[in-house]
């Protein structure tokens, strides 16, 4: 017979050993007001199964690149703000796609560029010559402005 979800008590070392994590993480997450972990009569922490499914959020999270405070606002049910906060990482998820995508485009072209040395290739060298010149400013791939072509 299957457990309830009330049923599952794990101590800090089994939930943390669950997600690879060391137990400092967990104790942690709880000071900064992410985990909530019951205490057995003798004052030690005690999860369940909701706290595991909260410590996967909360790493899903940090690996999507949002910080302690953003994922605060979006396990904590009683906060304003949540959409907001994803709103702004969304934007800043997308800001980061594009400076991949802007990286990959000239790494791309580095490896497909006939020149040992991409400062001597004519088409980068066609790219940047206005910043070399001093008639614009930054580089087109980091600023936003304009894409490298080969």
């Amino acid at each position: 017979m299957k457990s309830s979800p009330q049923d599952v008590r794990w101590s800090i070392g089994d939930l943390a050993g669950r997600f690879e994590l060391e137990t400092h993480v967990l104790r942690h997450w709880e000071d900064k007001g992410l985990l909530h972990p019951a205490r057995d009569s003798a004052g030690r922490r005690y999860y369940g199964e909701d706290d595991a499914y909260r410590v996967a959020a909360i790493i899903a999270s940090k690996e999507s690149g949002m910080s302690l405070d953003q994922i605060r606002t979006l396990v904590d049910a009683s906060a304003d703000g949540r959409r907001d906060a994803l709103k702004q990482h969304l934007v800043e998820l997308d800001r980061r796609e594009a400076e991949l995508a802007r990286s990959r485009h000239m790494t791309e072209h580095a490896l497909e560029c006939r020149a040992h040395d991409i400062t001597t290739c004519p088409s980068f060298q066609a790219h940047v010559a206005d910043i070399v010149e001093g008639t614009r400013r930054g580089l087109p791939w980091v600023n936003g402005h304009g894409t490298h072509s080969s």
